[in-house]
């Protein structure tokens, strides 16, 4: 029989906890770049949100999030996929899920050229195909679909912060797209 009290923040922590654990621990997440297949299993399109930023900056972003402590990878991709596009977007994960690589963001620059300057962060990164129809979340303004050269257009990763365009160019690479 377990009598432990409940815990008031099952999975996350308070806004004050957070901030704290920022300041102190590497924090995980995980970030999807949807994109749509041809009927060969080519990327022909890739999904970048648009946002604005604190200052009034339009933005381009992938899907994003942390994991919940005793939550799976697969778990933390479904729930943030489905938060930031909507739930009818049917995400087709791998059945054993590896990320294409792993980035590293720093509060100040450093050698890996990501940086977000809230936290240290660690984001295994993902390419998630989909094939319904998508809803951005209410904080993004919409979704883009963009063939893999236009996403790669120097208008577009100029759109990029905290190094991220990076992520995408290597996302591309690691499906066989160098253009």
């Amino acid at each position: 029989m377990n009598v432990r009290t409940p815990d008031p923040y099952p999975g996350w922590l308070s806004e004050e906890d957070l901030y704290e654990a920022r300041q102190r621990l590497p924090i995980l997440y995980v970030e999807a770049i949807p994109v749509r297949l041809d009927p060969l299993g080519y990327v022909n399109e890739v999904g970048l949100l648009l946002t604005g930023d604190d200052d009034g900056q339009m933005l381009r972003t992938f899907v994003s999030g942390r994991v919940m402590y005793r939550e799976t990878i697969r778990a933390a991709l479904i729930r943030h996929i489905e938060k930031d596009l909507g739930t009818m977007v049917l995400p087709q994960l791998p059945a054993s899920p590896v990320p294409f690589t792993v980035a590293e963001y720093f509060p100040a620059p450093s050698e890996t050229g990501l940086t977000d300057d809230r936290q240290h962060a660690v984001s295994m990164c993902y390419i998630v195909p989909v094939r319904g129809e998508s809803s951005p979340r209410s904080d993004a303004l919409e979704l883009t679909w963009l063939s893999p050269s236009e996403a790669l257009s120097s208008d577009i990763q100029g759109e990029f912060a905290g190094g991220r365009e990076n992520i995408l160019r290597q996302a591309l690479a690691h499906v066989g797209l160098n253009i």
